[in-house]
């Protein structure tokens, strides 16, 4: 049974790699392939971890377990918080957003740092 819900959780951490590479290809600009790249890291990684952690069974559960879970933390902490200085510096570098974009953030955070429009 253990076998069984680790490869169910396996396979939905694949599903999600699959859906966040097809969104690195598919969108727009840099900040929603951010987003993408960064589910697709966060939950595709964080699901195969708990699958793997699960089909391991109770012998294993000890060692393999506690390295699981110090991925899992290390990698929650990480993906998102590099994927919003990604995102910063491409916005303090001049890089603009979507031109369908509906809101921008940033702008209202910070004025003085909007994109640099394209001589045209």
């Amino acid at each position: 049974m253990n076998n069984l819900v680790g490869m169910v959780f396996v396979a939905i951490g694949l599903a999600f790699s699959v859906l966040g590479c097809i969104g690195m290809i598919r969108l727009p600009d840099i900040y929603n392939r951010l987003q993408a790249s960064t589910k697709c890291v966060t939950m595709g990684t964080c699901m195969v971890l708990i699958g793997v952690m699960i089909a391991s069974g109770f012998p294993h559960a000890a060692k393999l377990g506690a390295r699981c879970i110090i991925c899992l933390v290390f990698i929650l902490i990480t993906a998102p918080t590099a994927a919003h200085a990604l995102a910063h510096g491409a916005y303090s570098y001049g890089v603009r957003l979507w031109e369908k974009s509906v809101v921008n953030r940033y702008e209202e955070d910070f004025p003085a740092q909007t994109p640099k429009q394209e001589a045209e």
